[in-house]
């Protein structure tokens, strides 16, 4: 019967040890989603606070007042259209270069090439 008894008493202690590590691990878990938590809260914030902050700047009257400020931009005039047939026409390519970037890149003189091929 002793021997019996031993055997619950062990059972028991370590059915209490295991009940404690799970306790133990569930906590830590908790404490994990609790800081997840918060911090899904701060990017959230930031996040909001980022929006606001976009749509102050995406405002089109601050970037009319912008443009007005900084770029000397005038008014277009009804005057200012044309039709397309009042257009010149598109120069003709010269007829014995085939490549005109090649062209222009062969007229670059050699000595202001370095010899890694970067100009100096």
């Amino acid at each position: 019967m002793r021997f019996l008894h031993l055997i619950v008493v062990a059972a028991l202690v370590s059915a209490a040890a295991y009940v404690y590590k799970v306790k133990f691990d569930s906590a830590l878990q908790a404490e994990r989603v609790a800081k997840l938590t918060a911090d899904l809260a701060h990017e959230r914030d930031a996040i909001a606070s980022l929006r606001a902050e976009w749509a102050q700047l995406d405002n089109p009257t601050r970037i009319q007042g912008l443009a007005e400020r900084h770029l000397k931009l005038k008014p277009i005039d009804a005057t200012q259209f044309d039709d397309l047939a009042h257009l010149p026409d598109r120069p003709a390519p010269p007829p014995d270069i085939d490549d005109p970037i090649g062209a222009m890149i062969d007229q670059v003189p050699t000595s202001s090439i370095g010899t890694n091929g970067a100009a100096r």
